[in-house]
């Protein structure tokens, strides 16, 4: 096994566009989604689009903080 040893803040960042397809990093996220909505103990069927725990902002919406 390869490691690579970094300072801190100094690491490459998480960018796999390169070596990865858009299908491929979607099906990553699936992967990661469905594990942790297994992990919650929720059904993630129970929510609708409405109901989803987010908050869209528009660009025209958002303020500088």
């Amino acid at each position: 096994m390869r490691v690579r040893v970094y300072r801190l803040g100094q690491e490459p960042g998480d960018d796999l566009t390169s070596v990865t397809t858009a299908a491929e990093r979607v099906a990553m996220v699936w992967g990661l989604s469905s594990r942790m909505w297994e992990l919650s103990g929720r059904d993630p069927s129970a929510y609708t689009r409405a109901t989803m725990p987010i908050v869209v902002k528009r660009s025209h919406e958002r303020r500088l903080v």
